[in-house]
């Protein structure tokens, strides 16, 4: 993002698209901070995984449970908390739009934000960018 930004016109780039979800979080390192810096929003694309796995995890799952939520509600919710982050989930139908939309009123706990924060554990170290 330097580099872009350095070069004739870089800087009229509106937005940093990268795989971001509860399984990916490497940008949590310090890409996020850095794009907060920089006024650069971030596009998550998979917020809700690839594979569909990461919506199985028992955590997630007591989590939606116990706020009357589905596992891909909570873990959209999770992307959308985080400043200057907007997210591309994948949606096939009206169905799938509105469980999506629901996702942007729940506010997770700091407790629930611990809970996912074991399950899936932020990174620890700086790392190369996930794609897929």
């Amino acid at each position: 993002m330097e580099e872009l930004l350095s070069v004739p016109g870089g800087k009229a780039c509106a937005t940093n698209q990268v795989l971001y979800n509860l399984a990916a979080r490497g940008i949590e390192y310090d890409l996020l901070g850095w794009s907060a810096e920089h006024a650069m929003p971030i596009m998550a694309y998979s917020p809700l995984g690839n594979d569909n796995r990461m919506l199985h995890h028992p955590e997630l799952n007591r989590i939606a449970r116990a706020r009357g939520a589905t596992a891909a509600q909570v873990a959209l919710a999770f992307v959308l908390a985080r400043p200057g982050v907007v997210a591309i989930p994948k949606a096939t139908g009206l169905d799938h739009v509105t469980e999506n939309r629901a996702a942007a009123e729940l506010t997770l706990t700091a407790e629930e934000h611990a809970a996912l924060d074991a399950a899936f554990p932020p990174p620890r170290r700086k790392q190369a960018l996930e794609m897929i």
